[in-house]
């Protein structure tokens, strides 16, 4: 509940988290939310520690940090500035580039904001997430591709699978984006079982590699758009709309700024503001975020730049 649960505006967030103690105990909260759990031992019997704040606990004698195996674990800068950051990427409807938050909060160096934004990306899609049902299309569309004018330097395409529930009509539920190794591959394929739920109806194109999802659990149905008199942006209006507003997201707000790496965790973002576009709460986005910060590991800096591949 807003007010209660989260904060409503941001001089309510200003209110509430204006000390460091303050946020530990929200985390907490976020973290055990039925009483503290010992990592070690799984006793909920503990007690704070007066000096460190630390919860010491009375099963094992191991002493916990709230912020021990999060996204905040071992940071050095206050939490007061991580809430203020988070606030601020879920404000943003379309979200900041590192640039745009180096310079908001006034970090000394353009790593920090990058590695900031990176370990937010990585704690906006939760692992159990909920599987696409109903009526779903699916495609694959390509980003990238784009070159500075007057360069010789050839930037490769990048192929990128989409997948959009369809309520009814023109309206369009959640959807779930993965990077491609290669077009037209059996990929798709493993991508649909991944994040469709069994006995959903699938809406494709004519591909070949597509026409055993028929036989693997699944509603399919498909047309050969080349040779069909209907436009595939008619057939599949959910998907071209997505792969649209994705290409424009990745111009407007990272300005073509990302790599191949780093790829999947852009689409983790874009995944995670188009699921929840409909939110009035910018409260609620805050809250939802560091709820599952508080659940994702922490990523030291080799790890954000080694992204999901060796090289881009």
């Amino acid at each position: 509940m807003a007010g209660v649960d989260y904060p409503r505006t941001h001089q309510q967030l200003v209110a509430w988290f204006s000390t460091e103690a303050d946020c530990l105990a929200y985390l907490a909260r976020l973290r055990w939310p039925g009483g503290f759990v010992c990592p070690g031992c799984g006793s909920d019997r503990a007690w704070r520690t007066a000096r460190r704040g630390m919860w010491m606990c009375s099963g094992c004698g191991r002493q916990t940090s709230v912020t021990a195996g999060t996204i905040f674990h071992r940071s050095h800068t206050p939490l007061t500035t991580w809430f203020a950051a988070i606030w601020f990427v879920c404000a943003s409807k379309n979200g900041v580039s590192a640039s745009t938050l180096q310079q908001v909060l006034g970090f000394g160096s353009y790593e920090t904001a990058w590695a900031w934004m990176h370990k937010l990306r990585r704690a906006m899609v939760r692992p159990e997430r909920e599987l696409l049902a109903g009526v779903v299309e699916l495609d694959e569309t390509m980003v990238g591709g784009r070159a500075k004018k007057a360069s010789s330097v050839v930037i490769t395409k990048v192929p990128v699978m989409v997948a959009v529930e369809t309520p009814g009509g023109r309206k369009i539920g959640r959807i779930r984006l993965a990077r491609a190794d290669a077009r037209n591959s059996n990929q798709l394929v493993d991508f649909a079982h991944r994040v469709i739920a069994p006995g959903a109806h699938i809406r494709t194109d004519g591909a070949r590699n597509l026409r055993q999802l028929g036989e693997q659990g699944f509603t399919h149905e498909y047309r050969v758009l080349i040779s069909s008199v209907e436009p595939a942006h008619e057939y599949l209006p959910g998907v071209h709309l997505v792969a649209s507003l994705l290409k424009r997201w990745v111009a407007g707000t990272l300005h073509h700024g990302i790599s191949k790496r780093q790829l999947d965790y852009y689409l983790d973002e874009f995944t995670f503001r188009f699921n929840r576009r409909s939110s009035r709460s910018r409260g609620l986005l805050f809250y939802r975020l560091l709820q599952q910060a508080v659940a994702t590991d922490p990523h030291p800096l080799t790890s954000l730049i080694g992204g999901t591949e060796n090289s881009v």
